[in-house]
């Protein structure tokens, strides 16, 4: 049996000030990979001996030069990579700081607001996952 690929990630948020109101608006980190060419949320497996959380901060600084708080967890994906079974937990994770700028993964950051991520992320579980961490961080789901 194909031993399980363990992986983990998260949707990477930001409150924008909006106006007059005093209200936020949120945006989501969607990137691009190169060697998928697809459009996917920060992601990553798991260093040996490492936990799901750490690997998921870690994935999101190498991945956007972010910085990020951990917020609740989400619904894991689970998938094929492959040959290999892959399961991701992801959690909602607001940006702290930092900057991004192209590497070998990812070579294009956006933030967008959460239709427009839906609308240009390459796969369904993704766009699950940014309706699950709105829900998980703001009381109305925006």
């Amino acid at each position: 049996m194909t031993p399980l690929v363990h992986a983990a990630g998260c949707v990477l948020w930001r409150r924008v000030a909006a106006g007059d109101t005093g209200s936020g608006d949120i945006e989501v980190a969607v990137i691009h990979r190169p060697k998928h060419d697809d459009w996917s949320l920060p992601k990553g497996k798991l260093d040996p001996g490492e936990d799901h959380r750490h690997a998921a901060v870690r994935e999101v600084l190498e991945e956007t030069g972010m910085t990020c708080a951990l917020g609740p967890e989400l619904p894991k994906a689970c998938y094929r990579a492959g040959d290999r079974p892959k399961e991701v937990r992801y959690w909602a994770a607001e940006a702290t700081g930092g900057a991004f700028r192209p590497n070998g993964e990812v070579d294009e950051l956006c933030w967008l607001s959460p239709p427009e991520a839906r609308a240009l992320l390459s796969y369904a579980v993704d766009r699950d996952l940014i309706d699950a961490a709105l829900a998980a961080i703001s009381p109305g789901g925006r």
